[in-house]
């Protein structure tokens, strides 16, 4: 062993001594007094076997990612990193995104949006048959990376009843969307404060799959809000999916003097918010090219099965 590093050193070591002009040539230790090399060395000792993968790895997400759907990101938005800079870790958010890749090649995380119609079974360690599955309509999602959650509601026997689940934690077991369809508004918290006739899902419902390629629908049901007090000032908020309700002129003058009608043309505050675009497209093309590899590989072992 020590032999084959002892060639390997005097390998590097007449590499680098032809790399050396021959008027710095004078004496045996030249190594130590001579501090000129050619650049060409000095880039290929530089580099190392990581960095030229990576590199390798990048071109070939380009190649394969030329045809990334316009609207992955609204699929897969909890791979977006928070916005905010102080919560900003590159090599955080990549390690969160190999981890996130392993979870969904165990469990399958279907593509949802809020007001869809989803049913989850988690791990329940008290419950009879060991597992636990609870049928509602997505009201919010949020979070980023790992910590990205989805609340769930539904009554039951005349009880609201909501739960929150983390997308990538171990105790999901399995997270079908029953019914694929969006809302008019992305927040429906005002559900809380909307007669159960909104919120009720029979626990027995069975899927409804859309074809292939088409569209998700857009669910224009118009809500009616119950008689004030509610959880929130839902008057002060720009609500689509809501029928219109009464409030005191009182409460219409506060809500003017809060409102901020400007903050929608405000292009900093949207940059400051939400990931630029050429960022988001990096993530995107790194998730598609993912996704290609492991179809072309479950096709591989597939055929060879």
């Amino acid at each position: 062993m020590a032999s084959i590093v002892r060639k390997v050193l005097n390998l590097k070591l007449s590499r680098i001594y032809a790399a050396v002009p021959k008027r710095h040539r004078s004496g045996r230790n030249y190594i130590q007094r001579v501090n000129y090399l050619e650049n060409d060395v000095v880039e290929d000792h530089r580099q190392s076997p990581l960095s030229k993968q990576q590199e390798v790895q990048q071109q070939q997400w380009d190649r394969e990612a030329l045809n990334v759907p316009r609207d992955f990101r609204y699929v897969y938005p909890d791979f977006l990193p928070n916005p905010e800079p102080k919560h900003r870790d590159r090599i955080c958010e990549l390690l969160e995104r190999e981890d996130m890749y392993r979870r969904r090649a165990v469990i399958d995380l279907p593509e949802f949006y809020v007001g869809s119609i989803m049913a989850v079974k988690v791990a329940d360690a008290h419950s009879p048959g060991k597992t636990n599955r609870f049928v509602g309509i997505c009201i919010q999602r949020g979070g980023h990376g790992l910590r990205s959650y989805f609340i769930l509601r539904n009554v039951i026997d005349g009880q609201g009843i909501e739960i929150m689940y983390e997308m990538y934690s171990p105790v999901l077991q399995n997270i079908e969307v029953l019914r694929l369809e969006k809302r008019l508004d992305d927040d429906l918290m005002y559900l809380r404060d909307a007669p159960h006739e909104f919120s009720t899902v029979p626990m027995d419902m069975e899927a409804t799959p859309l074809p292939k390629g088409t569209t998700v629908p857009i669910n224009t049901v118009m809500v009616r809000l119950n008689p004030r007090p509610w959880h929130q000032r839902w008057e002060r908020c720009d609500l689509k999916g809501v029928e219109p309700f009464e409030v005191s002129q009182k409460l219409r003058d506060k809500a003017k003097k809060v409102a901020k009608p400007w903050e929608k043309y405000d292009l900093m505050k949207h940059y400051r918010e939400t990931i630029n675009d050429d960022e988001s497209d990096t993530i995107m093309r790194e998730i598609y090219s993912k996704k290609v590899h492991e179809t072309r590989k479950s096709r591989t072992l597939t055929k060879k099965t």
